[in-house]
């Protein structure tokens, strides 16, 4: 850490599946020891099986549950 300037904030880059980068933030979260392929995996399964049973947008259906 800097001792005169502040750290910037930095650019949150949405996922390449679905193009959110809320979506992006939950997998990091969901991430342990640096796997963020195995993270992915699971979220996009989560995502697959929501998509089957509810026939909705997944991802609305995600940001919905988040909120």
């Amino acid at each position: 850490m800097p001792r005169r300037a502040g750290v910037p904030k930095r650019e949150i880059i949405p996922d390449p599946i679905y193009n959110d980068a809320m979506v992006t933030q939950f997998i990091s979260k969901l991430m342990l020891d640096g796997k963020k392929g195995l993270a992915e995996k699971i979220f996009y399964g989560a995502l697959d099986i929501i998509k089957e049973k509810t026939g909705n947008d997944p991802v609305e259906v995600f940001q919905q549950a988040m909120k």
